[in-house]
């Protein structure tokens, strides 16, 4: 399509003046994008890339004024709108056709609702109920007494254990288990003694959840994960957990028991946190920090144990001064040294 076509199906502005007339064959990255190719722009730090640019046509905010190369197309949101045109030049999706695979084994007393896609060797268990055109992928595993709401997509190889309740429209990568149960143990006559894990895993609606993550179940009442949220791959979220709605978990965190994460927080990669503690609404948390205590909300942290952010930029700052500082120190004692002077030992300082 031409670029002004693109602009039409993205909602954009085409820049004044410019020309649209020119075919649009494919889609790229600012870095790759080459001669009929459209690409995006929609972080500050790339603006280099977009000045050297060989796209044909580029996406920008609104408010773009720069002049480069490639013919703008104004739109409120340059990632999104990219998002609907990557759509519209890749292939179909795959389509999983209703109905149940002659391989898989269907429970008794199962329901499933109209459309419904159940895949090869799949097994649901007795008393399970799914709602309709939900798909359960090949090798998948729908426990005992589990609900699981209309149009969810378990991909193959997801395991839902028993009496855990899945909401519309989520999305369960391979390898994800819910309901495993909790790791609760009790030190007794110098043994590990194992707590029973009773509770469920409860997603609501519109959740997503990444492949080989795992939730238990909790000891009593419900690990919970809340409208919206999404969880990246190889997470962790322990017994008893409360994971507010829209909220974000980046790959290989590890969430510990009884730990409460408050509304569109952004919980950033290899972060762990202890448990028993809360964490307020909309805060931000980087990368690889360790909480240890409740952090008040609509801050951002970093660090180990976490602190504001500015605080630990500070004490990094400080931290990579002090091989300098030192050699300052030691020409000090060697000019103090010469004047016959020394400075006062450790536990003098102290």
């Amino acid at each position: 399509m031409s670029i002004s076509e693109l602009a039409t199906l993205v909602g954009g502005q085409l820049a004044s003046g410019a020309d649209g007339s020119q075919a649009i064959v494919g889609a790229a990255s600012l870095a790759e994008a080459g001669a009929g190719e459209v690409t995006f722009f929609g972080n500050p730090k790339y603006l280099p890339l977009l000045r050297v640019s060989q796209a044909a046509a580029s996406l920008v905010p609104l408010d773009f004024a720069e002049s480069v190369g490639p013919v703008l197309i104004r739109c409120e949101n340059p990632t999104l709108a990219f998002s609907r045109i990557i759509e519209h030049f890749a292939p179909a999706p795959i389509a999983f056709a209703p109905g149940v695979h002659p391989t898989a084994v269907i429970g008794r007393d199962v329901r499933l609702g109209a459309d419904v896609c159940i895949g090869a060797y799949a097994v649901i268990e007795d008393g399970a109920q799914i709602g309709d055109r939900t798909v359960i992928a090949a090798h998948g595993y729908v426990g005992h007494e589990t609900r699981v709401g209309v149009d969810a997509f378990f991909h193959p190889r997801v395991t839902l254990l028993a009496r855990c309740i899945v909401g519309d429209r989520v999305i369960l990568h391979s390898g994800a288990v819910l309901g495993s149960d909790g790791f609760g143990y009790e030190l007794q006559g110098g043994k590990h003694v194992k707590i029973s894990q009773v509770g469920i895993v409860q997603v609501d609606d519109d959740v997503e959840i990444g492949a080989n993550t795992s939730i238990d179940r909790a000891r009593f009442g419900k690990t919970w994960i809340q409208r919206g949220t999404k969880i990246d791959n190889l997470v962790q979220i322990g017994h008893n957990v409360l994971i507010g709605q829209h909220v974000i978990l980046c790959g290989q965190v590890g969430i510990a028991g009884s730990t409460k994460i408050g509304n569109n927080s952004v919980i950033g990669g290899q972060v762990g946190t202890a448990g028993h503690i809360e964490i307020g609404e909309g805060t931000t948390i980087g990368a690889q920090s360790g909480v240890s205590k409740n952090l008040a909300g609509k801050q951002t942290y970093m660090g180990t144990p976490a602190m504001p952010a500015r605080e630990w930029k500070e004490q990094l700052a400080h931290n990579h001064g002090i091989p300098k500082l030192k050699k300052r120190v030691a020409l000090l004692e060697q000019l103090l040294d010469k004047d016959g002077k020394t400075l006062p030992d450790e536990s003098e300082r102290l």
